[in-house]
């Protein structure tokens, strides 16, 4: 689902929309960063994950250490 580019003026408005306080000198880069996470979230949905089991069925501690290399 292709979308634009979020422009600094739409990243004040939504950071106003959320109850932040974003000085004006921080909307560019406050766009840039939100675009940069959107792209690498956009890639994680793009990635097939099969029969990976979801995190809550790894059971930390189980796993037997073995000294052999």
């Amino acid at each position: 689902m292709p979308s634009a580019e979020l422009t600094p003026p739409e990243a004040a408005r939504w950071a106003a929309r959320a109850g932040l306080s974003l000085p004006g000198g921080r909307h560019t880069a406050a766009a840039a960063t939100a675009n940069h996470i959107h792209s690498v979230v956009a890639v994680l949905r793009e990635l097939d994950f099969g029969d990976t089991p979801p995190a809550g069925a790894y059971r930390a501690g189980k796993e037997q250490h073995d000294a052999a290399v």
